[in-house]
């Protein structure tokens, strides 16, 4: 069982950073892929960044420069850098963790994670 919990959330201007940061329970943390999701009001849920148990690291397009995924398996966390952030990055993100065999193109996909956090809001102001 692993529990996740994300803090970092809030409100910045356009342009500005956050940085999301994860923390999680239980002792395989290492193994595991994890990820950010993101989901807004009247939109599907979207992987916006994911990352392996060995550091591969994959992006949405719509984050690729802006957004940085890294995971320190000592303190089991995963974070996320936000930067130059646009109105449209507003949303509740959601930590998330699934099996070391999620990567590739199925990376994306939700329903593969086997954990995941409460979420915390992203709020970004024009």
């Amino acid at each position: 069982q692993v529990q996740l919990v994300e803090s970092g959330g809030g409100l910045v201007q356009a342009g500005g950073s956050l940085r999301l940061s994860c923390a999680a329970s239980g002792r395989t943390f290492s193994r595991y892929v994890m990820a950010w999701f993101r989901q807004a009001p009247g939109k599907e849920r979207e992987c916006v960044a994911a990352i392996s148990w060995s550091g591969t690291t994959y992006y949405a397009d719509s984050v690729k420069g802006r957004f940085t995924i890294s995971r320190d398996n000592a303190k089991n966390t995963v974070s996320l850098q936000m930067n130059s952030l646009k109105p449209e990055d507003t949303a509740v993100y959601y930590c998330a963790a699934g099996g070391s065999e999620i990567w590739g193109p199925v990376v994306v996909r939700g329903t593969l994670y086997d954990y995941w956090g409460q979420g915390t809001q992203v709020t970004v102001s024009s």
